[in-house]
């Protein structure tokens, strides 16, 4: 377990920070020690598991034998009424008001404002420029998709920065003291709590008043404040799951992105197959014609590659041929339940993954149907720091494609 207190934290941390935490961390203690593990991380002594049987064991016992929890700065930050933090009956009552903004009518609605969207984020821009930092452009639109087609607010300046200061303190120690991480990320989160609050009680004021459609509109606020009105959940709750959210959906997605551009520019080969895929479907619309739900369901290739950029759930040789290896297909055909867990299970299972799902699958759509690109570093390092990140931000050079 290492030295005393500390243990194995460096290890750890070490590994994290070059995203080889599997391949360094993990995979030897498992070689040396089978699926089940001991150790010691940041002061807590640590079993870690893996496998199937380990997954279907914790996943089908939520609220049963085992609680999922967070680190303490992380409950400060995201908030005490968060989801994450509910158990039981409340987790189920604020995951069903979640889940009706994710139906497949309220999908259906969402995808016309993502193209939208996306479509605008390019002409603003990427249009006119030859090299754009793919990772951070990708955050400013995730960004601004969450707030626009999910909560009905128009982005401000200075509100993905401030967002962003409280994410750098997610998983720093939760010490105080002026000029730390943690403290910076506290103040911030007053920023923001302060203005959720105003934006809350002036669509309460509005929805009363019979000013707003409300719910039937589609938006996730919408639908929260609509379930406050009823006295079902609190104003602290709505704040605190908004934030999550633009959290959850933020930094996740635009990662997800970086990957899938960055095994595309390494295997041109499957890069053509995902351009084939996406001609075929612009080919079929008429022009200013936007993409629908039924159009995204099209795009199973481009799914596979991205389901291929969380491969550090998907390395296990038993299920998976070859599973270092860059492979999409190998998602063509079902795979046994609780072997791969991309976006978790049991009742914790990522409650907002097909908004994720739509959000790259249209953006990919767009790019590589009105840009040639290519990365300016391909061999740019991936770094931790707690989430990982393109360390140069993924340049890429960029031009349009010719009508």
């Amino acid at each position: 377990m290492g030295l005393p207190w500390i243990g194995e934290t460096m290890d750890f941390y070490q590994a994290q920070r070059r995203n080889r935490l599997f391949e360094e961390f993990v995979q030897p203690r498992i070689a040396k020690y089978g699926n089940i593990f001991k150790t010691r991380l940041m002061g807590s002594p640590t079993v870690v598991v893996n496998g199937a049987d380990a997954n279907r064991f914790f996943l089908s016992n939520e609220f049963k034998l085992v609680i999922s929890s967070w680190p303490s700065a992380s409950v400060q930050l995201m908030g005490k009424d968060s989801i994450t933090e509910k158990q039981g009956e409340a987790h189920r009552c604020l995951r069903g008001v979640i889940a009706t903004t994710f139906s497949f009518a309220g999908l259906e609605t969402i995808v016309p404002k993502i193209c939208s969207s996306v479509q605008l984020h390019l002409d603003k821009h990427w249009h006119g420029h030859d090299m754009v930092s793919l990772y951070r452009m990708t955050k400013i639109l995730t960004f601004n998709i969450v707030f626009e087609c999910l909560l009905g607010m128009d982005v401000e300046q200075g509100m993905l920065a401030t967002f962003e200061r409280v994410l750098e303190g997610v998983f720093a120690p939760p010490f105080s003291f002026p000029g730390s991480s943690f403290s910076k990320a506290k103040k911030a989160r007053q920023e923001i709590e302060k203005m959720l609050v105003e934006v809350v009680r002036k669509k309460r004021k509005d929805m009363e008043g019979g000013l707003e459609v409300g719910e039937q509109d589609g938006m996730l606020l919408s639908q929260l404040v609509a379930e406050l009105i009823q006295g079902e959940i609190r104003e602290e709750e709505v704040i605190d799951n908004v934030v999550l959210l633009v959290f959850a959906a933020h930094d996740t997605t635009s990662f997800a992105i970086a990957m899938t551009f960055k095994m595309l520019a390494h295997h041109p080969n499957c890069y053509s197959l995902l351009l084939q895929e996406h001609v075929g479907i612009k080919n079929n619309k008429r022009a200013g014609e936007n993409l629908t739900l039924e159009d995204t369901k099209k795009m199973k290739y481009t799914w596979q590659v991205l389901l291929w950029t969380t491969y550090g759930t998907h390395y296990n040789a038993e299920y998976f041929r070859d599973p270092l290896s860059f492979d999409p297909t190998r998602f063509e055909e079902a795979v046994p339940p609780y072997v791969y867990l991309p976006f978790g299970g049991g009742p914790r299972v990522c409650a907002g993954y097909q908004l994720a799902k739509l959000n790259i699958l249209v953006f990919v759509h767009f790019l590589v149907t009105r840009f040639n690109w290519s990365l300016l570093y391909p061999e740019e390092p991936i770094t931790m720091d707690p989430l990982p990140f393109p360390s140069l931000g993924m340049p890429i050079q960029i031009s349009p494609k010719l009508s």
